[in-house]
């Protein structure tokens, strides 16, 4: 598989994982999650670091955003470009995982998946522009 197609694929699950957040945030869709003393979507879902500011609209929905720049991105093979969104992601990622385990002290499993996805995307995006550079 081409880093273009695998990028595309951690993208469109990385989307799948963001939109179902979103759904379960605005309806009554119970959230498929186990919980217990360190699992617990709930508790994450349900915090206030939940929502971006006081706009009431989901993290997951700016992964919805975030994934689709994403796949755009490879599928027009802007490798660096890629490079520089998904350093950004990473980022974002390192602070809402710190957020889980320190300030929440729980783990969303679906939030855990789709921060594997924006890892996973970086990664290639890294290792295709070290590719480029070693070849030039």
């Amino acid at each position: 598989m081409t880093w273009q197609k695998l990028a595309v694929v951690a993208s469109v699950a990385g989307l799948a994982i963001s939109i179902y957040l979103t759904v379960v945030h605005y309806s009554t869709i119970p959230l498929a999650c186990p919980a217990n003393a360190v699992v617990n979507c709930e508790q994450v879902l349900s915090s206030r670091y939940a929502v971006i500011g006081d706009s009431g609209l989901p993290t997951s929905a700016a992964g919805i955003a975030w994934f689709l720049v994403s796949a755009a991105l490879a599928l027009l093979r802007r490798r660096r470009a890629l490079l520089a969104w998904s350093s950004i992601g990473l980022l974002t990622v390192l602070v809402l995982v710190y957020i889980e385990i320190v300030k929440l002290g729980a783990v969303c499993i679906w939030c855990t998946a789709a921060h594997a996805m924006v890892l996973l995307i970086f990664l290639i995006a890294l290792s295709r522009l070290q590719g480029d550079t070693v070849s030039a």
